[in-house]
């Protein structure tokens, strides 16, 4: 910073003392200042983050006056609105403040509401999940619609549907529209519409990372987006895998481009002020077998030698005799008692097996799930888990009812028929809802002409 009075010769560095010294030790221009990161000043220079800011700031709109871009008395209220230590104020937020700028998008159902504490938040990632036929496809249709409608209900924003499998199913949208009485009944006026929803179509990896990082931007800023759907996540990064090889280095190659993923969509919420909403797919996840038991030994016996287990060509009396005495000598007596054996737990708490029980949404634990129903995991990994906000599951169940008395079949076990299908949503985490217990089902809903709405209280 020597050459900051050779720039700006009547800069005021009297306000900025604590700051220089770091500044001409880091070897730091004001060319640096002015072009690079305020972060990485801050970091070369060790230097609090909000001070090089304000500093930065106020040089460039000196240096915007003094070339007559603007006039002083802009450059001295640019520089008043900068972050000031000193005010304490403008540093902290109240939670009333925070709750007020609370904006989320609503399911139409209030128990469905209750359950995702308000409905879909904006500037996080929420993933759903679920296997086929669960229902995602149809909750990413109705909130394309809802986030239209004015707030509370919605954010009264144009939509974005991505999508990586099949085109935007516009008949079941109308349908939606026509049969749904929360929004058949609205007005024109505030009555949402397929005009407000653009539709873009990714069919494999390269076009989407593509899409995500220039064209999405320049959509969001320019119509005001309030509302971005991915349907689905997984879907060109499980083709693109099944297609390459699987070895250690393009495993870890995907890590980075997840890691990467994430960090772009939760830019884009944040910058835009958008709810970013993702679907992703599932794959069968197989419990380890029960353990086998050692065989027990009769009572009153003692536990085999070791010499005894391995087989040896025969031998003369004398090397026999030394054999026993070496066992007698080597081997320790039998105990009176069998020691107790301790046995390892299934699941050690430290490996995965045990860990995905709490993020994936189908537990593994002694009452769930259900006999009918098969463990389930998100696709992408544990890499993607740590990148979003909220992950939803759709759990479908099938009912099973019995049309055989127990005991009249050919084997005595009672024969059971698949009748219909049951859904229950959960919410698996969330920093603004409470996760749905392990032990419990979720709350019931039913997929309708209008949507989704729930069935009954969760179990």
């Amino acid at each position: 910073m020597t050459d900051l009075l050779h720039t700006l010769p009547n800069f005021p560095t009297k306000h900025y003392t604590h700051l220089i010294p770091s500044l001409e030790k880091s070897l730091i221009t004001t060319t640096d200042l002015l072009t690079l990161d305020p972060l990485e000043v801050a970091k070369r220079a060790h230097l609090p983050l909000l001070d090089v800011r304000r500093l930065a700031n106020h040089v460039l709109a000196t240096l915007q006056s003094q070339l007559g871009m603007i006039d002083g008395a802009e450059a001295l209220r640019k520089h008043e609105e900068s972050p000031n230590l000193e005010d304490a104020s403008s540093l902290k937020a109240s939670g009333r403040t925070i709750s007020k700028g609370w904006s989320a998008i609503s399911t139409l159902d209030p128990l469905l509401d209750a359950t995702l504490g308000g409905g879909i938040p904006t500037t996080y990632i929420t993933e759903v999940t679920g296997e086929s036929g669960a229902g995602k496809t149809q909750f990413l249709l109705s909130l394309l619609l809802t986030a239209q409608l004015p707030p509370p209900q919605g954010l009264a924003r144009p939509t974005v549907y991505i999508s990586t499998e099949h085109p935007l199913p516009t008949s079941r949208l109308a349908q939606l529209l026509s049969s749904n009485p929360n929004l058949s009944s609205l007005p024109t006026s505030t009555k949402p519409s397929l005009a407000h929803i653009f539709s873009i179509q990714t069919p494999d990896l390269e076009s989407q990372d593509h899409i995500l990082a220039y064209q999405l931007p320049v959509l969001l800023s320019r119509h005001n987006i309030g509302l971005v759907i991915i349907d689905s996540i997984a879907a060109n990064y499980r083709a693109e895998r099944s297609s390459s090889s699987t070895s250690g280095a393009a495993l870890g190659l995907r890590s980075t481009q997840l890691i990467q993923l994430g960090h772009q969509l939760r830019s884009l919420a944040r910058k835009h002020y958008c709810a970013i909403v993702v679907s992703n797919q599932v794959a069968d996840r197989f419990a380890p077998l029960p353990s086998s038991s050692p065989p027990q030994r009769p009572p009153g016996s003692s536990p085999p030698s070791v010499h005894s287990q391995i087989s040896s060509p025969p031998q003369s009396d004398g090397s026999q005799q030394g054999m026993q005495s070496l066992d007698a000598a080597v081997m320790p007596p039998p105990p009176s008692l069998p020691p107790p054996q301790v046995s390892s737990p299934q699941y050690p708490l430290l490996t995965l097996d045990h860990q995905q029980n709490f993020f994936t949404g189908w537990s593994a634990g002694p009452h769930s799930p259900p006999p009918n129903q098969n463990l389930k995991t998100p696709s992408l990994g544990l890499v993607w888990t740590n990148q979003i906000a909220c992950r939803i599951a759709l759990v479908k169940e099938q009912q099973m009812y019995g049309n055989r008395e127990e005991g009249n079949s050919v084997e005595g076990a009672a024969e059971w028929t698949p009748r219909q299908w049951k859904r229950y949503m959960k919410v698996v985490f969330a920093s603004w809802a409470a996760a749905t217990g392990s032990e419990e089902r979720g709350t019931e809903f039913e997929i309708w002409s209008g949507g989704l709405r729930a069935v009954g209280q969760g179990l």
